[in-house]
C-alpha cells in the first residue's frame, strides 16, 4: 500500500498529471450537472449524437492544421447542437432520426477527411485516440487546463444561475411555458451547454465514451434518490469520484483514462441499482 501511495505521489509532482486530473475532474463534475435533465427529457442521444459531430470537426480541424483544434471544434459543436434542437422539432424528421443521420455523416466525413489528407504514418491510431481518449495523459497542455476551468466556470454560472427553470422545463414543460418561462430558449441552452462539456472531455474520453459521463451517473442517483436535488448532488458525487479513481488507476496500471472511467462507472451503477432493489 505504501509503495502505491508513493508512486502516486512520485507521478502528481508532474505538472501534466495535476493538469490531467484537474481537467477530467471539472469535466466529469460539469457532465453529471446536466445528466439528470438529458434522461429525464429524453436527450439522452443528443450526446452521443454531439460526440459523433464533434470528431467530424477535429479530422477538419486536423486537415487544416490547426495548432488549437478547440478554436474549430467548440463553435462546430455548438452550431449542430442548435440544429439538432430544430430538427428534432420538426415534423418531417424525428429527434432520433436527425440525430442518427447527423452523427454517422459526421463520423464518416471525418474519417475520410483523415485518411484522404492526413499526413500521419498512423492513421489507425489517430482515429482510435479520437474515438476512445487518449493512451496518454501526456497531452494534456498548460493551455487545455486553461480553456477547462474557463468553459467549467461557465457551465457551471449557467446551471446555478437557471437551475429553477432547468427543473421547471425538465419536468413539466408545458406549465413551465403556462407560467411564461421560455421552454424553447432553455432547451437551446441545455443542448449548447451539453456540446461544452463534450468539447472539454473529449481529450480525455473519446468521443465514443463520452456520453458515460453524462448518462451513467444520473442513471445511479437516480436507482436510490427520488427528488431532483438530491439526484444532482448525487451524480455530481459519483462523477467526481468515478473520474478521480479512473485516472489514478490508469496512471498505475497503464490503460486508457477514458475507458477506465467508464469502467468505475459501471461498477458504480451496478452497486446503485443493487442498492436500489433492496431499498425497495
Amino acid at each position: 500500500m505504501n509503495e502505491v501511495i508513493e508512486k502516486l505521489v512520485l507521478y502528481f509532482e508532474y505538472p501534466f498529471v495535476r493538469y490531467a486530473f484537474v481537467v477530467v475532474v471539472l469535466s466529469a463534475l460539469c457532465s453529471s450537472l446536466f445528466g439528470a435533465t438529458l434522461v429525464l427529457k429524453r436527450f439522452s442521444f443528443i450526446g452521443d449524437g454531439l460526440s459523433h459531430i464533434a470528431f467530424g470537426a477535429i479530422a477538419i480541424a486536423a486537415v487544416l492544421k490547426l495548432t488549437n483544434e478547440t478554436v474549430l471544434v467548440m463553435p462546430v459543436t455548438i452550431v449542430f447542437a442548435v440544429l439538432l434542437l430544430g430538427m428534432g422539432q420538426n415534423t418531417k424528421i424525428k429527434g432520433d432520426a436527425a440525430i442518427a443521420m447527423l452523427s454517422v455523416g459526421s463520423l464518416a466525413v471525418g474519417y475520410l477527411l483523415m485518411n484522404a489528407f492526413s499526413t500521419s504514418s498512423n492513421i489507425a491510431g489517430d482515429v482510435c485516440t479520437t474515438l476512445f481518449g487518449s493512451t496518454s495523459i501526456l497531452t494534456i497542455s498548460k493551455t487545455d487546463l486553461i480553456v477547462s476551468v474557463v468553459a467549467s466556470i461557465i457551465v457551471i454560472i449557467i446551471f446555478f444561475l437557471t437551475y429553477n427553470r432547468i427543473f421547471a422545463v425538465t419536468f413539466d414543460e408545458t406549465f413551465a411555458k403556462a407560467t411564461g418561462i421560455r421552454a424553447d430558449f432553455y432547451n437551446l441552452l441545455i443542448a449548447v451547454v451539453i456540446a461544452i462539456i463534450i468539447v472539454l472531455a473529449m481529450n480525455l474520453v473519446g468521443s465514443l465514451l463520452i456520453s458515460a459521463l453524462v448518462i451513467f451517473p444520473a442513471l445511479s442517483a437516480m436507482r436510490v434518490f427520488g427528488s431532483f436535488k438530491s439526484v444532482i448532488i448525487c451524480s455530481a458525487v459519483i462523477s467526481v469520484v468515478c473520474a478521480a479513481a479512473g485516472l489514478v488507476v490508469s496512471v498505475l496500471a497503464g490503460t486508457t483514462v477514458g475507458a477506465t472511467i467508464v469502467v468505475a462507472n459501471i461498477v458504480v451503477f451496478g452497486i446503485f441499482y443493487t442498492a436500489g432493489l433492496v431499498r425497495r
